[in-house]
């Protein structure tokens, strides 16, 4: 017996053949697949192309017949109309047609267990009822008027967001994205402190916009043009990747297989990392600065963690110096990491500004500046506007979202959920050659792969590429990061089960052996 109970089928399609999360019209496939067995099964063009032992945990939501344009259509528009720039996953781009919570459903009623969550926007569930509930209802009320116009939506949200910031820390400027969010940031920052040089992490994301792509340190997202003037990098206290690192640095279940002579309490790789920050402090930039911006944990980058203490000696240096700290909570926010609700918290410091974006809407598009009421006033000097940023829609959709996240207890499940499933890749990374790390903390967590253990070296894309395709095919989306596209980001909607992750790493260990066997025929 395999997947769905059925014999022979297997991966997405169990879903179908189970009798459960069925899409209205495929009870007669189904059925033919009950009486033909594995040889019907095979015979279907959309068959999974990898088969698994791993079970799909059982969903009773039944998603809607697909009725719109069909693929071929769909592949030509988005060939025609759509900016190249805007790349899509897989070699087969998925079709998505429709979401229930951490589920997904493509245009032929496939059913995906969704660990990439929008690129980490999907905080509470895809289409949780909550949200929708509530959006839904403001619509029919009000879309939109501006905030030249006092509303309820926008006093009710501002006051619900500041009251889970520790003080001075009350103040809320809404915006749209996340780049949007630091971009405006790093303009409090430099208008405040009178000062224009900012410093960001080698391996940071912090947007894509002309101001804040100097922040970004990441050569796919640099383009070949002037951008991000006064931005200074410095070096990533990466305690697997980089070259200092040991047993017991980061703030995680999991430790790198890196040794140290470390006595309890001390680390030798964070003193080296900041003896590096020093070195930035004095040769790179002026005697005062504007301000210095890091991600509690790197999203884009691959879920990278420094050494414990680095950010809190860090943000002393920067103060010193008359700088701003500023916390990109855009992925680590809301729960997200377990052990706190927000990311910077994990570190033991508190910002001057914080930015929040993608998990904040789950899904609507809107962001946050969140502040001290003195920063906040440098940006009254003179008109600073935006037109859709606190909308009455974002606004209940945001408060929609921190009402599920409380209700639901999704802060304790991404605690929970996440160390356990950080504990179970732990045992892949013990079997396998080719998994070099498995970091993180609560629902925020990277695999890095690597051809051995010993030299680190990154597995080739075409190898991680066909791992990746592997695990869509038996019905698991995962994400991609870092620097070489190395690393497995797997950061899900925090409402995922402890049945769920056991699918997880069961298919992502049928890709891994079947990468084994491939390599073995070479």
């Amino acid at each position: 017996m395999t997947a769905g109970g059925q014999h022979g089928v297997s991966g997405p399609l169990a879903a179908h053949v189970s009798g459960r999360c069925r899409c209205p019209g495929r009870a007669d496939m189904a059925g033919r697949l009950r009486r033909l067995g594995s040889v019907a099964f095979r015979q279907q063009k959309w068959k999974s192309s990898v088969s698994t032992q791993a079970k799909m945990p059982p969903c009773d939501f039944v998603p809607e017949k697909y009725e719109f344009y069909p693929y071929e259509r769909m592949q030509k528009i988005r060939e025609q109309n759509i900016a190249p720039s805007l790349r899509t996953y897989y070699k087969k781009p998925l079709l998505l047609h429709q979401g229930h919570m951490q589920w997904l459903f493509d245009h032929e009623g496939r059913r995906y267990l969704d660990l990439f969550a929008g690129i980490v926007t999907v905080s509470v569930g895809h289409c949780h009822p909550k949200v929708t509930m509530a959006t839904q209802k403001q619509l029919a009320r009000l879309w939109h008027t501006t905030n030249i116009y006092m509303y309820p939506a926008i006093h009710e949200y501002a006051e619900k967001l500041t009251s889970l910031f520790p003080d001075p820390l009350k103040v809320v400027y809404l915006t749209n994205s996340g780049s949007e969010a630091n971009d405006l940031a790093m303009f409090m920052a430099r208008l405040h402190t009178r000062n224009f040089d900012i410093i960001s992490l080698r391996g940071g994301y912090h947007g894509g916009s002309p101001y804040t792509l100097g922040l970004t340190s990441l050569t796919p997202y640099k383009h070949g043009v002037a951008n991000g003037f006064g931005c200074t990098t410095t070096m990533l206290p990466d305690v697997f990747r980089g070259p200092w690192g040991g047993s017991h640095c980061r703030d995680s279940p999991v430790q790198t297989v890196r040794k140290c002579s470390c006595a309890e309490g001390a680390c030798l790789a964070k003193d080296q990392y900041i003896e590096q920050f020093k070195d930035t402090l004095n040769t790179s930039v002026p005697k005062t600065v504007a301000g210095f911006i890091a991600e509690p944990i790197q999203g884009v980058n691959g879920a990278v963690q420094y050494p414990r203490n680095f950010l809190k000696e860090a943000y002393q240096l920067i103060r010193e110096r008359g700088g701003l700290c500023i916390s990109d909570e855009v992925q680590t926010g809301f729960g997200r990491t377990g052990s706190h609700f927000w990311g910077f918290q994990t570190h033991g410091v508190v910002p001057d500004i914080v930015t929040l974006a993608k998990g904040i809407g789950n899904g609507f598009p809107m962001a946050a500046v969140v502040t001290t009421k003195e920063i906040a006033s440098s940006l009254a000097q003179n008109l600073h506007f935006n037109t859709f940023g606190g909308n009455p829609l974002a606004c209940v959709a945001g408060a929609a979202v921190l009402d599920a996240i409380e209700e639901d207890g999704l802060q304790k499940n991404s605690e929970d959920v996440g160390t356990y499933m950080l504990l179970e890749l732990a045992k892949l990374r013990d079997k396998f050659e080719i998994v070099g790390d498995v970091r993180g903390k609560g629902l925020m967590i990277g695999i890095e792969m690597v051809t051995d253990k010993e030299s680190r070296r990154p597995l080739p894309a075409e190898e991680i590429g066909q791992i990746w395709e592997d695990c869509k095919d038996m019905g698991v989306l995962i994400g991609r990061g870092g620097l070489y596209s190395q690393t497995f980001r797997i950061k899900p909607p925090m409402c995922i089960t402890k049945r769920d992750v056991d699918f997880a790493v069961e298919v992502f260990h049928t890709a891994l052996q079947k990468h084994v066997e491939r390599a073995a025929t070479k």
